[in-house]
């Protein structure tokens, strides 16, 4: 990731806090591409990072800007895995981290936090209306204030610099490709994952590094489909929602950045793709099961909305494509259960070998 020191803003390199976040496999589907009749299907690992997901190119930032500008103490919300990330961080460069979750978060995504020593606090209602999640920002906007933490919240209308990390996943794929994709499948939660994506290709665009930006889809649940609801609407408005999804990570009712993702659709010629948690599960399967990416849902859920994209006539056979796996199964454990549900795994004797 920061092989892209000039892109990021980050004055002095000596002041990088890194844990070898970045430079993950952008790996070409065997199976799946086949089946849905497409020649170059690729899955973006973003759980090769170190705490198993993209928001440690986040973490990794904040960290960096803490160190240059001599702050120590993290006050942070999350669904999970900007919590594991930013305590991560945290115990390799010994900063505090107070960290505010949602009430369903994952339980591993909660261990691992815990593990790395932040301080844990689940939240009622966070994640699931609009109101409970503004009223948990607007006090910890306060708390920030009247003490020396830096608070931070992996949405660009809240830590512009320190999301500008997330931009490094495009620089890599135009690396990885030698040149941008036709389209870029991303899940959406808050929205700035699929934002900072689009910024990224836009900037190396605009510098000449690249030929064009790719078309960007968002996919997301159903239950909570802040972007893809209005899109399917024909409306231009981002819209807060009370969340029923199930798919951790993707649990944000309030607006935050949808507004700019729903933005980022509309300007590159993308599409909003809503599905069904069970579909969500589906894809889940299918990538371990049929191509060896060990995900968690919100992982696969770039791949449900790429399945309704084509059934949709809106990919050619011929084109690049790319999947946005976001974090790995290891942090979401209940799903693997739910999916080997019925597996059994029998003891033996050597004898019956």
């Amino acid at each position: 990731m920061w092989k892209y020191f000039d892109n990021l803003p980050l004055k002095d390199r000596s002041n990088i806090a890194s844990l070898g976040e970045g430079d993950t496999a952008l790996v070409r589907s065997r199976q799946i591409g086949p089946s849905l009749g497409l020649d170059q299907l690729y899955f973006k690992l973003e759980f090769q990072n170190p705490s198993g997901s993209y928001k440690d190119r986040f973490a990794s930032m904040a960290a960096s800007l803490m160190i240059e500008e001599n702050r120590d103490r993290m006050l942070a919300t999350s669904s999970g895995n900007t919590g594991s990330a930013l305590a991560a961080y945290a115990a390799r460069f010994g900063f505090e981290l107070d960290l505010y979750v949602l009430e369903t978060a994952a339980r591993a995504k909660l261990v691992q936090a815990e593990a790395y020593g932040a301080r844990v606090i689940r939240v009622r209602e966070f994640g699931v209306t609009e109101s409970g999640t503004n009223s948990v920002v607007e006090r910890l906007r306060a708390r920030a204030r009247t003490s020396e933490a830096v608070l931070l919240i992996s949405a660009t209308c809240i830590s512009p610099r320190q999301m500008a990390g997330v931009k490094t996943i495009s620089f890599e794929i135009c690396e990885q490709l030698g040149g941008a994709p036709d389209h870029v499948f991303g899940p959406i939660g808050g929205g700035g994952l699929f934002y900072q994506c689009y910024q990224g290709y836009r900037e190396w665009f605009q510098q000449g590094r690249i030929d064009r930006v790719p078309r960007m889809h968002a996919s997301q649940p159903q239950g909570c489909a802040t972007v893809v609801g209005p899109l399917s609407r024909n409306e231009t408005r981002a819209q807060a929602v009370t969340c029923t999804s199930r798919i951790s990570g993707l649990q944000v009712a309030a607006v935050l950045d949808a507004q700019v993702a729903l933005d980022t659709v509309l300007d590159s010629g993308g599409s909003g793709q809503m599905m069904s948690d069970e579909a969500v599960y589906s894809c889940q399967r299918r990538l371990i099961r049929e191509e060896g990416i060990y995900t968690e849902p919100a992982g696969a859920t770039a791949l449900a909305g790429l399945e309704l994209a084509v059934r949709q006539g809106l990919v050619k056979s011929s084109e690049q494509v790319v999947c946005l796996v976001t974090g790995g199964g290891f942090k979401h454990l209940e799903s693997i259960d739910a999916m080997l549900e019925g597996a059994s795994m029998p003891l033996i004797n050597v004898d019956e070998i």
